[in-house]
C-alpha cells in the first residue's frame, strides 16, 4: 500500500511538483541535483492506515481488536506532528520550533489516550521525579519530540533515515516479541512495511523524498514504540531501548553540543557537519567513483557505510541488552565509537583531540560555507 501511494506521487508529480518538489538545490545540507517530490510521508501514512485495514481484513485474528484500537489512537495522536511536517514540505515556512511543539503535542495526546507516559528511566533521582505525573508527561514529550527530530536530522541521503527506521523498528519489535508485547510488535511490523514501500522508490535512485512530514511521523512512531515498550513491560530497561535507538539520538545530541559549544551558533542552525555528511565527503568521494550515467551512486553509497554499523549495534542491543549494566555499556560503546569516527572524519587522521578537533570542525565549517 505504501509503495502504491508513493508510486502514484512520483507518477503524478507534474501536477503537484510546483508545491511538492524540493527546489532548494543549494542548501548547505543538500546533495541532490534535481528537484524531487518531498512528500513521501503521505505514502508512509497511507501505507500504515491501509496496511492495517488490509491486514485486519485478510488476517482478522492476526491483530488483537484492542491493539487495533490502540494503533488507531496512536495514528490519531500522530496527526499534529505529521501535519506540521507536511505543511513545511509544501510551504517551507514552518519553523523547527513549531514542528517540535507539534510533535510534543502528539506525545501528550498519546500519553492521555494510551497511557504512554515514561515513569522510569533507570536514572537515580530522575525516576523519583517521574512519579510526579506532570513531570513525567513533560519528560515524555521531550523524549518523543527529540526522537522525532533525530530522524529528521539524519534524513539527508537516499535510504539513510528509512533504513535506520526499519532497523530500529525491527529491534524494538524483537524486544517486544521477547516479552510478549504484541502491540509493539504490530506497530513495528506496520512501520517496517510502510517504510519499506517508500524505500523502494527512495533508494537508490532518489525518486521520492521522505520530507519532514514522513520523518516526523516515523520518528514519532518509533519513539512511541520505545515509550510503550517501557510502559507496558517493566522488566525492559530504558538503557536497552536507548541502545537500540542510539545512532539518531547520539547524532542529535552531539550536533547540539557541536553547534552550541564548539561553533557557538544556534543548535538549530543547519550545517554540513553531520556524521552522514562527513561520510559522504571523506569516504564516499574517496572510494566511490563519480559516474555521469548514474548521478545518484555517490548519494546512495552513504547508507552502505552507516546502515551495517547501525544494524550491528541494534542486534547486539537486542541479544545482550536485557541487563541494564550491559545496555549502559553498549550505549557508552556507541557514543565512544561515534566520537572516534567523527573525529577521524573531521581531522582526516586518528589522534589529537580537544582544541584541535574544535579547530578542525570550525575550518571544515568555513570550507563548507565557502563551497
Amino acid at each position: 500500500m505504501s509503495f502504491a501511494v508513493c508510486l502514484l506521487i512520483v507518477l503524478s508529480q507534474k501536477w503537484h511538483g510546483k508545491l511538492s518538489h524540493d527546489h532548494d538545490l543549494n542548501g548547505v545540507q543538500k546533495v541532490h541535483t534535481t528537484a524531487v517530490p518531498r512528500i513521501g510521508g503521505i505514502g508512509v501514512m497511507a501505507g500504515v492506515l491501509l496496511g492495517l485495514a488490509l491486514f485486519q481484513m485478510l488476517a482478522p485474528a492476526g491483530v488483537n481488536p484492542l491493539h487495533s484500537a490502540d494503533i488507531r489512537l496512536l495514528l490519531l495522536a500522530s496527526l499534529p506532528a505529521f501535519l506540521a511536517g507536511l505543511i513545511e514540505d509544501f510551504t517551507k515556512r514552518v519553523s523547527v520550533r513549531v514542528r517540535l511543539a507539534a510533535t510534543a503535542m502528539s506525545a501528550m495526546i498519546a500519553s492521555a489516550a494510551l497511557g504512554a507516559t515514561v515513569t522510569e528511566l533507570d536514572l537515580w533521582g530522575v525516576d523519583t521525579l517521574l512519579a510526579f505525573a506532570p513531570f513525567a508527561i513533560i519528560v515524555t514529550a521531550v523524549v518523543v519530540s527529540g526522537g522525532s527530530n533525530a530522524i529528521n536530522i539524519i534524513d539527508g541521503f537516499n535510504g539513510l533515515s528509512s533504513s535506520t527506521i526499519i532497523i530500529m523498528s525491527a529491534g524494538l519489535a524483537a524486544v517486544g516479541l521477547q516479552h510478549g508485547d504484541h502491540l509493539v510488535v504490530a506497530i513495528g511490523a506496520l512501520c517496517i512495511g510502510a517504510t519499506a514501500g517508500f524505500l523502494a522508490l527512495n533508494y537508490p535512485f532518489g525518486k521520492l523524498f521522505l520530507g519532514d512530514g514522513g520523518a516526523y511521523f516515523l520518528g514519532f512512531l518509533v519513539s512511541e514504540m520505545a515509550v510503550l515498550l517501557l510502559v507496558r513491560n517493566p522488566s525492559v530497561n530504558a538503557w536497552q531501548v536507548l541502545a537500540i535507538c542510539g545512532y539518531p539520538v547520539i547524532e542529535v545530541l552531539f550536533s547540539m553540543y557541536r553547534r552550541r559549544v564548539i561553533q557557538n551558533v544556534s543548535p538549530g542552525a543547519p550545517d554540513a557537519l553531520h556524521l552522514h555528511t562527513l561520510v559522504y565527503r571523506r569516504l564516499v568521494f574517496k572510494h566511490v567513483r563519480r559516474d555521469a550515467s548514474r548521478p545518484w551512486n555517490r548519494n546512495a553509497s552513504v547508507v552502505c557505510f552507516i546502515a551495517p554499523a547501525v544494524a550491528m549495534c541494534v542486534a547486539v542491543s537486542v541479544i545482550a541488552g536485557a541487563s541494564a549494566p550491559v545496555s549502559l555499556a553498549i550505549v557508552a560503546a556507541q557514543l565512544a565509537l561515534y566520537i572516534v569516527v567523527y573525529g577521524r572524519l573531521v581531522r582526516g587522521r586518528w589522534g589529537v583531540a580537544g582544541r584541535a578537533s574544535a579547530d578542525a570542525i570550525s575550518a571544515s565549517a568555513n570550507a563548507s560555507s565557502s563551497s
